[in-house]
C-alpha cells in the first residue's frame, strides 16, 4: 500500500538542475580569496584547481577560453582573488567555482612569488657578474623596446638628440597587461636576431613608473632570460629610481630612468670634444717633450762621432795594405807547396810495375815448387805405407813424447799461467808491456790483459811511489 504524501517528487536530473538554478539566482558573480592548490592543466586546455584557507576548500575551474583572458597564470602556492560564478558538476554531486578572471591578492602574494622567482634565476646563474657585456662608448645604432606612445620614447630620443644624435631604432610592444611579457621577450629576442648590418649596437627596454602589479610583466621569467641571453648589450629602465624589477639583475647596467639609460646608451658630444681636446694637448706636449729629448741625444751623438775623412782615408790605407799583402802572399804559397812537393820522394811507375813482375815470378816459382813437392809425396805414398807399423811409427811416438815435455816446460814460464794466478798484464796503444807506474801518462789508453780476456781502459794521474812490502 502505498503512502499518501503532499512532497513534491524529482528526478535525479531535476533536482540536481535545481540546485544548480538556486546557487545561480543566490551568488551570481562572486570574488573568493585564496591559495591556490591542486592546480593541473589537462590536454584539453582547460585548468582544474582549488582554493584553500584556514577553514574551506573550494574546488574551481578555468575553462580553456578564459585561460588566454588570465592576468595571472595560476600556480601551487600563488594568493590569488578569483572572480567567476557559482556552478556543479551534477556527475560527482559537488559545487564548483568556474573562474573568469584571476588577480594577486595585495603585493605581499607579488612580491613573494617575485622573489621566488629571483631565487631560482640566480640559482642558475643568470645574474652572475661574468655574464656582463660592456657597453659600446659610441654606438651606431640605438635599439629601444617600449610602447610608441608615451613620454618614455620621447625622453629617450630628446637626451640621444641632444648628447650625440644616433639613429634609433623602436620596437613597439605592449608593456603591461595580458600578453604583454611574451610581447616584450619576442621584442628582445627579434632585436639580437636581426643581421649584422641592421642590428643595433645598444639595446634599451624601458618603461614608466606604475604600481606593482603595472611592472610585473619586467618579472615574468620569460621576459629575463630573454634579457639574460640578448647578445646586445641591454640596458634596462623599468618604472622610476625606487622600482627594482628582475629584469634589472638580469640586464647588463641598471637605469633608474629611461633619460638615464639614453645618457648611459651614448656619451655626450660636448664632453668627448673637451676630453678630445685635453688628450691632444696631453699628446702634442709628450711628442714635442719627447723630440727635444731624441734631438739632444741625435747632438751628443754627433760630438762623439769622428771625423768621417778620416774614417774614410784610414780604412783606404787599410784596404790598400791589404792589398798589397795579398799579391805577396800568392807567389809565396806557390813556392811552399812547390818545394813541399819537391821534398816528396814518389817512385817512378816503372819501378812499381817491376816490382810488380817480381812479385809474379816468386808466386810463379812457389806453386811450381808447391806442385813438385805434391808429386813426390803421392809417388812416396806407397813407401811410407809399409813402414807405417816400423820403425817410422815408433820415431813418431818418441817425437810426440818430447814436443809434450817442451810444452809442459813453455807453459810453465809461459805468462798465461801467472794471468789465471790473479796477475795482469798491461800494454799501452802501441801493445808495449808497461813495467813502470812513470812510464803512464794522464789519460793514456791502455788494455789490461786477464786470463779471459782484455780490458780497455784510461789512466788516471800515476802514483810513482814505491810499494813497501813484498809480492811475495
Amino acid at each position: 500500500m502505498e503512502t499518501q504524501t503532499n512532497m513534491p517528487e524529482f528526478a535525479v536530473g531535476e533536482l540536481a538542475g535545481a540546485i544548480k538554478g538556486v546557487l545561480r539566482e543566490a551568488f551570481g558573480r562572486v570574488r573568493v580569496r585564496g591559495e591556490i592548490t591542486e592546480c593541473k592543466r589537462y590536454p584539453s586546455g582547460h585548468i582544474y584547481l582549488s582554493l584553500k584557507d584556514a577553514d574551506a576548500k573550494l574546488e574551481s575551474v578555468v575553462w580553456k577560453m578564459s585561460v588566454r583572458n588570465l592576468a595571472v597564470q595560476p600556480e601551487n602556492g600563488l594568493e590569488v582573488i578569483a572572480t567567476g560564478r557559482i556552478d556543479t558538476y551534477a556527475d560527482r554531486s559537488k559545487y564548483q567555482l568556474v573562474i573568469d578572471r584571476l588577480e594577486y591578492a595585495g603585493e605581499g602574494a607579488l612580491l613573494a612569488k617575485i622573489e621566488k622567482l629571483r631565487v631560482a634565476l640566480k640559482a642558475e646563474g643568470l645574474f652572475d657578474a661574468e655574464r656582463k657585456k660592456a657597453i659600446p662608448l659610441l654606438p651606431a645604432r640605438v635599439g629601444v623596446v617600449t610602447s610608441e606612445k608615451g613620454a618614455v620614447i620621447q625622453d629617450i630620443r630628446t637626451t640621444i638628440a641632444r648628447r650625440f644624435p644616433r639613429p634609433i631604432l623602436l620596437w613597439p610592444v605592449q608593456v603591461q597587461g595580458q600578453g604583454s611579457a611574451e610581447l616584450i621577450a619576442r621584442a628582445i629576442e627579434g632585436m639580437g636576431a636581426l643581421p649584422p648590418g641592421l642590428r643595433p649596437d645598444v639595446l634599451i627596454v624601458a618603461r614608466g613608473g606604475g604600481s606593482l602589479e603595472d611592472l610585473m610583466a619586467f618579472n615574468e621569467e620569460v621576459v629575463v632570460r630573454a634579457a639574460a641571453n640578448c647578445p646586445i648589450p641591454l640596458i634596462s629602465a623599468v618604472g622610476h629610481e625606487t622600482d627594482t624589477t628582475l629584469i634589472d639583475f638580469a640586464s647588463d647596467r641598471r637605469a633608474p630612468t629611461p633619460t638615464a639609460a639614453a645618457e648611459m646608451a651614448v656619451p655626450a658630444r660636448i664632453e668627448l670634444l673637451a676630453d678630445l681636446s685635453q688628450r691632444g694637448g696631453r699628446l702634442h706636449h709628450a711628442m714635442r717633450g719627447w723630440m727635444e729629448r731624441a734631438r739632444g741625444a741625435l747632438l751628443r751623438a754627433e760630438r762623439g762621432m769622428p771625423a768621417m775623412p778620416d774614417v774614410v782615408a784610414g780604412l783606404r790605407q787599410r784596404l790598400d795594405d791589404r792589398g798589397e799583402r795579398l799579391r805577396q802572399a800568392l807567389p809565396g804559397l806557390i813556392g811552399a807547396k812547390r818545394a813541399a812537393l819537391t821534398r816528396l820522394h814518389l817512385p817512378h811507375p816503372r819501378e812499381g810495375i817491376a816490382a810488380r813482375r817480381g812479385m809474379l815470378a816468386l808466386l810463379a816459382e812457389r806453386l811450381r815448387g808447391g806442385f813438385a813437392a805434391g808429386q813426390a809425396r803421392r809417388r812416396a805414398a806407397p813407401m811410407l805405407a809399409r813402414f807405417s807399423e816400423g820403425p817410422v811409427l815408433a820415431r813418431l811416438r818418441e817425437r810426440r813424447t818430447a814436443l809434450d815435455g817442451l810444452s809442459a816446460r813453455l807453459e810453465s814460464v809461459s805468462y798465461q799461467s801467472v794471468l789465471a794466478r790473479g796477475f795482469a798484464l798491461v800494454r799501452d796503444a802501441k801493445g808495449r808491456a808497461v813495467t813502470h807506474a812513470a812510464e803512464v801518462k794522464p789519460g793514456a789508453a791502455l788494455t789490461i790483459a786477464f786470463q779471459d780476456g782484455e780490458a780497455h781502459v784510461h789512466a788516471d794521474k800515476p802514483k810513482s811511489e814505491p810499494l813497501q812490502g813484498s809480492l811475495f
